[in-house]
C-alpha cells in the first residue's frame, strides 16, 4: 500500500454513516489550465485568474485585480470561471504550497483560469463546491496532493494523482452545514490572528525604534548634539565621531567552493555562512552552527579565509541586512560580509545594533528588482556614528535588555499564533472527515 493510500485510509477507514469515499473523478470534472499571460492581436481580450489570486485569497470574487491578456475563442469557452468551480495550486517551487484551493463565487463571464492552476468543478448533485474547496484544506485530501507532486527545484501536481486522490463526503446538505460552519469560525480564528501579527507588527516597530535612537542618539536626552552630515543619521551627540565602518572594521567576504565537488563538503568542520542561514541569522544576534560545513580543501578552493570568532556577519544579498556575531571561528560565502571588529574603537555588539538601526539607508542602497543586492563600493563607504568603548558598553546593555524584553513578548505572541493556526488545521479536517458532532 502506497503512502498516498495509506493517508486516505488513515482518514476514511470508519466514515460516519451516511457518508460516502470515492475518488474524486467521480464526483467532479478535473482539468489544468494552459491559458497564458501573453497578448496577441488575434486573440479576444480577457482577464485572467492567476496563481497568486488563488494562493493569497480563500475565494475568487469580481473585485479582484485580474490581469488583462487575450485567449482564444476554444480557451474562453472552456476556461471562463463558473460559481461552484475550486482552483488549487498545481505547480510551485516549495511542495508545501502544492494543492492551496481557492473557491469561486459566481460566474465571471470574461474571466479565464490561468496557467499553473488546476480546475474542479463539482457535479452539483454529488459535491458542494464550498465543502470541495474546505476539503481541499485538510490533511485528509491536501497531503494526498502534496505527496504527489514530483519535482526537486520545482514541483508538479499531474492530473492523474489529482482524479484519483480519495475524498469521504456526506449528502449534500451535510456538506453545506459543514462548509457554513468552517466558513463562520475559522473567520472568528483568522480574525484573531490578524489581531496577533498586528501586535507583532508594532512590537518589531517598537524594538526598531529603540535600537535606532539608542545608536544614533545615545541614553542621554539631554546631551548636547550636533549635525552628522549624514541623512539617515540626522543630530548625534556631539561627543560622538563619524566614521566609514571600513576604519574601524576589517571587511572581509569570499566565495563559496564548488558545490558540485563532494570532495569540498565531505567531512566539512569548518562552519559556512550562506544565504541558507538567514532565518537563523534573523532569530538570532548569535550565530554557532551553519547549515553548510566545508574542509580545508573547500576553503582552499575558495577566496574565502577563516575568520576569527565575534565578527559581525552580515547578508548583502537577498535579504539585505540580516546580521549576527559569531561564536567561533567561521568563513563566509559571496553573499555574506564579514566585518572583524578593531575591539579598541567599536565592539561587534555595537556594530551589530548600528546595522539593526540602518535598515532604511540600507535599503536605498539596494539594487535590484527582483533580487535585491548591495555592491561592496557602497558597503565600503557606509558611514556610522560612534562613542566611546565604554559609552558604547551601556548602550548594547541597555538595548539588549529591553530587546530581549520585547523579543519575549513577540516570542509568547508568535507561539500563540502557531497555536491557532494548527488549531484552524486540525478543526477544518475534523470537520470534513466528519468528526465533529452535530456536523454529520
Amino acid at each position: 500500500m502506497s503512502l498516498i493510500d495509506q493517508i486516505a485510509k488513515q482518514h476514511y477507514a470508519a466514515p460516519p454513516k451516511g457518508w460516502q469515499t470515492k475518488k474524486i473523478k467521480f464526483l467532479a470534472d478535473i482539468q489544468t489550465s494552459n491559458v497564458d499571460k501573453l497578448t496577441v492581436d488575434e486573440e479576444e481580450l480577457v482577464r485572467l485568474c492567476n496563481y497568486t489570486d488563488v494562493y493569497y485569497n480563500d475565494r475568487i470574487t469580481p473585485d479582484l485585480p485580474f490581469m488583462e491578456a487575450t485567449a482564444t475563442r476554444k480557451e474562453i469557452e472552456k476556461f471562463t470561471l463558473q460559481a461552484g468551480q475550486v482552483f488549487i495550486t498545481k505547480d510551485s517551487e516549495g511542495w508545501d504550497d502544492i494543492g492551496i484551493p481557492a473557491l469561486v463565487t459566481e460566474d465571471m463571464p470574461g474571466v479565464l483560469c490561468g496557467y499553473h492552476l488546476a480546475i474542479f468543478t463539482p457535479d452539483s448533485d454529488k459535491l458542494d463546491g464550498a465543502f470541495l474547496a474546505w476539503l481541499c484544506r485538510a490533511d485528509a485530501l491536501n497531503d494526498q496532493f502534496k505527496l504527489s507532486a514530483n519535482g526537486v527545484t520545482r514541483f508538479g501536481l499531474g492530473q492523474y494523482p489529482m482524479k484519483n486522490a480519495v475524498v469521504g463526503y456526506p449528502p449534500l446538505e451535510t456538506q453545506k452545514r459543514i462548509a457554513a460552519f468552517l466558513d463562520e469560525k475559522t473567520a472568528k480564528i483568522d480574525a484573531l490572528i490578524a489581531r496577533k501579527q498586528a501586535l507583532l507588527e508594532r512590537l518589531a516597530e517598537k524594538r526598531q525604534a529603540i535600537i535606532t535612537q539608542a545608536v544614533t542618539k545615545g541614553l542621554n536626552p539631554a546631551a548636547p548634539l550636533k549635525d552628522s552630515g549624514i541623512d539617515w543619521l540626522g543630530q548625534i551627540p556631539a561627543h560622538w565621531d563619524v566614521k566609514r565602518v571600513k576604519h574601524i572594521a576589517r571587511l572581509e567576504s569570499g566565495h563559496t567552493p564548488d558545490k558540485k565537488m563532494d570532495e569540498y563538503w565531505e567531512d566539512g568542520d569548518i562552519d559556512w555562512v550562506s544565504l541558507n542561514d538567514t532565518a537563523k541569522i534573523r532569530a538570532n544576534d548569535y550565530i554557532s552552527e551553519t547549515k553548510f560545513k566545508t574542509n580545508a580543501a573547500g576553503l582552499a578552493n575558495s577566496s574565502a579565509r577563516m575568520l576569527p570568532a565575534r565578527a559581525v556577519a552580515f547578508t548583502r544579498d537577498a535579504t539585505i541586512g540580516e546580521c549576527a556575531i559569531t561564536t567561533k571561528p567561521m568563513a563566509v560565502s559571496q553573499h555574506i560580509i564579514a566585518w572583524i571588529c578593531d575591539e579598541k574603537l567599536i565592539s561587534s555588539e555595537f556594530l551589530l545594533l548600528l546595522i539593526y538601526g540602518m535598515t532604511g539607508e540600507l535599503k536605498r542602497l539596494t539594487n535590484g528588482a527582483t533580487i535585491g543586492t548591495i555592491g561592496l563600493g557602497d558597503v565600503k563607504e557606509l558611514r556610522v556614528c560612534v562613542p566611546d568603548i565604554q559609552e558604547q558598553s551601556q548602550i548594547v546593555k541597555w538595548v539588549f535588555d529591553l530587546k530581549s524584553r520585547i523579543d519575549d513578548t513577540a516570542g509568547i505572541v508568535r507561539s500563540s499564533v502557531d497555536s491557532l493556526t494548527e488549531y484552524r488545521s486540525a478543526l477544518i479536517t475534523s470537520a470534513v472527515t466528519g468528526q465533529i458532532d452535530g456536523l454529520r
